[in-house]
């Protein structure tokens, strides 16, 4: 491992994703951006016109989503040049143009929805009758008719609109801190000095060395915990932010806000933490395991990322990476294999560290060109199910927008994660099934067990976290680091069990979490991987029946709420039974590793 990242001038273009595949320049970038305001300012001619008949309101209505096809165009460009290389003033000074723009749009187009709804159901009913092609936008007009309750008038829309850009703030200052300004130590691995950060630091802490665990683990959460109170800060502002666009909306709470947007009962996620809380015994149990086959006195935090199976190592180039997906994700058909080669040969995906790139990995799709994928492939076996993962939601977007216009193709994040931990969940049994000996079968059960730790367990954990500080800060109660990591200590020793010692420092984990700043979007991970295991077993035991109803799943966009989606792919999560079913699974595979392991 070098010790430094090269600059993102010095990464093969290969391994790039391909930008100019949606604009070849930064000139065709600012044209689109003033096209996208040309817009804005033609649509807002018709204010106070709406009711002047259904010709007008479809008129509306084809600028609408040409004008926010646009802008979601510019803004993930911008988003994804600054993405790459945080620390590019002309990268950052783009990513504000288009934050501005965004806002402009959201202010001259507000009038929309309110104007919509003083029309009255018998009115737009009449309007379908006299103009068909009205239909075509029914689904986004049955939304904001559907969030009536809390769509406000119109002034006052075109006030929160106008707030907007003050209320990205928290996050934007958080990224800059945690990806361009905030600079970690190096540790000494056997001769070599190696510069720990976001992208390394999983890897490290998977070391044999426990010495060198212990070191990175002290050193990471240490730099974290140097800059808590700014932390601290930032996320209150996001918090409070959360709250007042709650408020002024007539919600009781934030998360009542966010599940209300998404249209999903807030009791999915009250059952999702009762299932856990229900079942958390065998996760206790696998801590004990994993205490028991290190051979360690105690077990720390910094042993969660260790490999258990002390004889047996798996590391993944990113080409071996490309074909393990490609035979892993047979099941899911010819088609969906085709568009995986176009995504490796086409660059889809932005794939290596470099200096200054954002922590993690996501994907983002322009409707009308194809998906992105951010990687930080370090050539470790977790990276193959990252790359599996961003690939699935590549395959969701490709899906969805090849389906329908752009508005109906919007489908809602509660469905976004079943998509991509589907691959992980079939990957893994590919793996599983070729299994050449007992040390690697267990390897490959145990590292299911962690992808139910990282994704199930630790998500459900991080979202009981957010709630809970979002209570906080909405009763009043003072948000300080200390009162944080409080909170956060108190969760991982009641997720984790007696059997880990949850060092003090993990207590500052909260202040790394990317997704805190992603409204209350954690226990879709959970509540996605319980449907995800649901959906892989489908496909595996009942084949292209099965494969159909999944294909149609990915297809559907935003054309029913989530759960009714869900319902296409056979998931029911408006029942406990999914989770139940996933917590049983893991009970299973536990005993099969607890039996692998005597």
């Amino acid at each position: 491992m070098e010790q430094k990242l090269p600059k993102r001038s010095e990464v093969a273009v290969e391994q790039t994703w391909k930008l100019e595949d949606v604009y070849p320049d930064v000139q065709a970038f600012e044209e689109d951006l003033k096209r996208g305001l040309v817009l804005a300012d033609e649509i807002a001619g018709y204010e106070g016109k709406l009711g002047d008949g259904a010709e007008v309101l479809l008129k509306v209505y084809e600028l609408y989503q040409e004008c926010k096809k646009t802008d979601y165009r510019f803004f993930g460009y911008a988003m994804m040049r600054s993405d790459v290389d945080t620390g590019n003033a002309d990268n950052l000074a783009l990513l504000q143009k288009a934050q501005s723009a965004d806002v402009k749009i959201l202010e001259k187009t507000a009038f929309i929805e309110p104007e919509v709804l003083a029309l009255g159901e018998e009115k737009m009913n009449a309007y379908y009758e006299s103009c068909p092609a009205l239909r075509a936008f029914q689904i986004t007009i049955d939304d904001a008719i559907r969030l009536a309750p809390h769509t406000l008038n119109k002034s006052e829309e075109k006030l929160l609109a106008a707030a907007n850009i003050m209320a990205l703030a928290p996050y934007q200052s958080f990224s800059m801190l945690q990806n361009a300004d905030m600079k970690f130590p190096t540790v000494k691995d056997g001769d070599e000095e190696v510069q720990i950060t976001n992208g390394r630091f999983t890897l490290l802490e998977a070391s044999p060395n426990r010495e060198l665990r212990k070191e990175v683990f002290e050193q990471y959460y240490g730099t974290y915990k140097s800059f808590r109170n700014t932390i601290a800060s930032l996320y209150d502002a996001q918090m409070k932010q959360l709250f007042f666009f709650a408020k002024a909306r007539g919600y009781k709470s934030s998360f009542e806000a966010a599940v209300g947007r998404d249209n999903v009962s807030p009791q999915v996620c009250e059952r999702l933490l009762s299932s856990v809380h229900k079942n958390i015994a065998p996760f206790h149990r696998y801590m004990a395991l994993r205490k028991k086959m290190l051979g360690v006195d105690e077990l720390h935090m910094y042993d969660v990322y260790a490999n258990m199976l002390k004889d047996y190592e798996r590391s993944v180039t990113y080409e071996e990476a490309k074909e393990m997906l490609l035979e892993g994700l047979a099941p899911l058909g010819d088609h969906y294999l085709d568009l995986l080669r176009e995504a490796f040969e086409n660059r889809w995906i932005d794939a290596v560290e470099n200096e200054g790139k954002r922590v993690g990995a996501y994907c983002n799709s322009v409707y009308a060109t194809h998906p992105f994928v951010l990687m930080n492939f370090n050539n470790t076996f977790e990276d193959a199910f990252v790359l599996a993962h961003e690939l699935g939601h590549a395959m969701h977007f490709w899906h969805s927008d090849h389906s329908h216009d752009f508005f109906n193709a919007q489908y809602k994040m509660f469905v976004a994660e079943v998509a991509s931990i589907t691959n992980e969940v079939l990957l893994n049994h590919y793996l599983i099934g070729k299994a050449a000996s007992r040390e690697e079968k267990a390897y490959l059960i145990n590292h299911l067990l962690d992808s139910f730790k990282g994704t199930l367990f630790r998500q459900a954990m991080l979202e009981e976290f957010e709630i809970e500080s979002n209570r906080m800060s909405e009763q009043g109660v003072p948000i300080t680091a200390d009162s944080l990591s409080e909170l956060y200590l108190r969760l991982n020793k009641e997720y984790y069990g007696p059997a880990m010692i949850s060092d003090p420092l993990i207590g500052e984990e909260w202040s790394r979490v990317p997704h805190m700043y992603m409204n209350f979007y954690c226990y879709q991970y959970a509540t996605s991987f319980a449907a995800s295991v649901a959906v892989a077993k489908r496909i595996l035991t009942e084949g292209e029946p099965a494969l159909k109803d999944y294909i149609r799943f990915l297809s559907a966009g935003c054309t029913d709420d989530p759960v009714s989606i869900l319902k296409i792919a056979g998931v029911d999560l408006s029942t406990e039974k999914p989770v139940e079913d996933a917590m049983k699974y893991f009970d299973e595979l536990l005993t099969q590793l607890e039996e692998l392991a005597e």
